[in-house]
């Protein structure tokens, strides 16, 4: 246990930074807040390597399954001997894979900050809202129980309205921060009664154990929840669903989707931080930290694969009418989740069954190396260029080549095309899917393609395209406005480095579902036809994108009425606006508002003057003079007396 006591550092050295910056960052260390904050987070990331090393490589397996540590464990609050709140470290493939990927992804935003957000006045506060978040990321995923997942749970959504909402002169930002917080705490109100529910009949809050009564059918807990019931679905279920609806509104799973493109308004770093690797896979963390009790629920799995796979093809629909290019990596955000959820869906508990849990997994730990690169690459065309839109864009291949090669590797990894990392996550997922529903890999496949389609039509629009943008940037591409520091084009090659690279992984030796490890399953005559549809996706972009002509105009008017409706995102924000304008607040908000200031504030008002009538019809008595005194006390014994003499007899 002691032998991973060091992990403690890992979140605490954010913590450290955060309070340092935090409180003297402006007046002490307004130029080297940055410095500060990626050397902080250089320090967190080479622990969380070391960690991984020790435990996938020295001791964390035994007798051939990689088991779970608690490192660290106290008592925080104590409810009753069964229930508590416990304070603590886990240590497993998943939380350890988890580390990985927050900290290395983490340090490539603190890195890119750098150059990116350069000369900012408040640029040590930023970098104190930086080192919370991760913080608040890391403190979630090494958590032993599940109500100390709810606390960090909900520090990631205060760290995020922080940084979505940085530039608070800016009423777009300020409205896209309160849209994330307020939708995500709709949310979180689901995840908590979920905890409630399962705490309650679980007779603990501690995970390990959670997962130990509930995954054997002869516990009096199992037997207690699964035959009490509600609307007849078993408490089992309504608590497991009412978790996703938490992990749901976290991830951007549809409808609770409606938060993610407007966090856009934060910078670009902020994005690939929120959107690669820490804020929407919390939602996916947090199904596969729970997947024992999900695996014994078939109803709460089927909501977790349709809610996955409708909100992936959704989102892959919108994704390729929007015209911000950030918008454009928001929704393929989106989109990618959906691919990991319904993975998680598809999958059982142990053995090759589990396929979808470690496939899951794995396209989490591949997507945020290439969706952050495509942040990163996105940051370093909007700092030339001066605007998100595509329109403004065009012809850059040659003045941001470094960027340009960057973006390329990210797109053919997020196509799944051999042999970046994408394709071999993708594929797995595809297979679990092929196996255990083949609706979900239809649309899982169909989903693939227009992935290809919307990200190289991305890719064209900016880097080829029309050739007389790039006379328009040229004389940005020779001074600082152009690629950027090396600061920021460090991070494109290192994580484009990884791209390539870490589909090569054996994932299924580390990351399953019971600790045990798989056979690969990459079967290369199964991914001629994902792969091929990628292709063509591909080949139907560069037609119409790469050089200007017509056909996209021909394609917009063909699709007509839908292509309008999946610009308007099919017009869920309008669907919330009239709700929440037409519906909650007259007939639930304004009654509400009357009945606090006629009721509640009248009540108090009646008592207020009440009390002032009586204390002005009093008064007299405090008159100070003696003799009134004395004659009231004579008066009080005299009454005192006659009381005492009627009670005597």
């Amino acid at each position: 246990m002691s032998n991973y006591l060091y992990i403690l550092w890992i979140p605490l050295l954010p913590l450290a930074t955060f309070v340092v910056l935090g409180l003297f960052g402006r007046k002490y260390f307004a130029k080297t807040a940055g410095i500060i904050g990626t050397a902080s987070l250089l320090t967190s990331t080479l622990l969380s390597f070391v960690a991984a090393k020790q435990y996938f490589f020295v001791d964390g397996k035994v007798n051939g399954v990689y088991q779970k540590i608690i490192a660290l464990k106290y008592t925080w609050l104590q409810f009753s001997p069964n229930v508590s709140i416990d304070m603590g470290i886990i240590v497993d493939p998943i939380s350890v894979m988890m580390l990985i990927v927050v900290t290395s992804v983490s340090l490539m935003v603190h890195l890119f900050s750098l150059g990116y957000m350069k000369g900012e006045e408040r640029f040590a506060t930023y970098y104190a809202f930086l080192s919370l978040f991760t913080f608040s990321m890391l403190g979630l995923i090494l958590s032993v129980n599940i109500f100390q997942v709810y606390m960090f749970w909900e520090l990631v959504g205060v760290s995020s309205f922080l940084l979505i909402g940085y530039y608070f002169n800016k009423p777009s930002a300020v409205a896209a921060s309160k849209k994330a917080f307020i939708v995500t705490r709709f949310a979180d109100l689901g995840f908590l009664i979920g905890i409630l529910i399962i705490g309650f009949y679980g007779g603990t809050l501690d995970i390990g154990l959670l997962i130990e009564k509930f995954t054997s059918v002869q516990s009096p807990e199992f037997i207690s929840i699964t035959t009490a019931s509600f609307l007849g679905a078993s408490m089992l279920t309504w608590g497991l669903v009412l978790i996703f609806m938490g992990g749901a509104g976290k991830s951007a799973m549809f409808p609770l989707h409606i938060w993610l493109p407007d966090a856009m308004e934060g910078p670009t770093p902020v994005s690939a931080l929120i959107h690669a690797a820490t804020m929407v896979v919390a939602g996916v963390y947090l199904v596969a930290r729970l997947f024992p009790l999900f695996s014994m629920d078939e109803a709460a799995l089927t909501i977790v694969t349709y809610v996955g796979a409708f909100s992936a093809l959704l989102a892959a629909v919108i994704a390729c009418t929007q015209t911000d290019i950030k918008r454009v990596l928001a929704y393929s955000t989106m989109s990618q989740i959906g691919y990991m959820m319904f993975a998680l869906g598809v999958s059982k508990n142990g053995g090759e069954s589990g396929l979808g849990f470690m496939a899951s997994m794995f396209h989490l730990f591949t997507h945020a190396f290439f969706k952050s690169l495509l942040f990163l690459g996105a940051g370093s065309v909007i700092h030339m260029v001066h605007s998100n839109e595509m329109k403004d864009m065009g012809g850059l291949r040659k003045l941001m080549p470094i960027t340009h090669a960057a973006f390329l590797i990210a797109c053919l990894a997020i196509a799944g095309i051999p042999p970046f990392a994408g394709f071999f996550s993708k594929e797995e997922i595809l297979t679990a899917a092929f196996h255990e529903n083949k609706l979900i890999y239809g649309v899982a496949l169909f989903t693939a393609a227009l992935t290809s389609f919307y990200m190289f039509r991305l890719y064209f629009t900016i880097f080829w395209s029309k050739e007389a943008a790039a006379k328009t940037h040229h004389h940005d591409a020779h001074n600082d406005h152009g690629e950027g520091t090396w600061t920021m084009k460090l991070p494109l090659l290192i994580l484009a480095a990884c791209a390539v690279g870490v589909g090569f992984i054996p994932f299924s030796q580390f990351i399953t579902s019971d600790g045990a490890a798989l056979e690969t399953h990459v079967d290369m005559v199964f991914s001629i036809a994902p792969v091929a549809l990628s292709i063509i996706a591909i080949l139907l972009s560069a037609s119409f994108y790469k050089s200007h002509n017509s056909k996209s105009d021909k394609a917009v008017a063909f699709f007509g009425g839908f292509y309008k409706a999946a610009y308007k995102k099919f017009y869920v924000d309008e669907l919330y606006l009239f709700i929440t304008k037409k519906i909650v607040f007259p007939f639930i908000g304004q009654p509400i508002a009357w009945a606090d200031r006629n009721i509640v504030d009248g009540f108090m008002l009646l008592l207020a003057n009440t009390t002032a009538k009586i204390s002005t019809a009093i008064k007299g008595f405090q008159s100070g003079k003696v003799q009134n005194y004395a004659l009231y006390f004579f008066g009080g014994v005299l009454a005192l007396s006659v009381l005492f003499i009627y009670i005597w007899k």
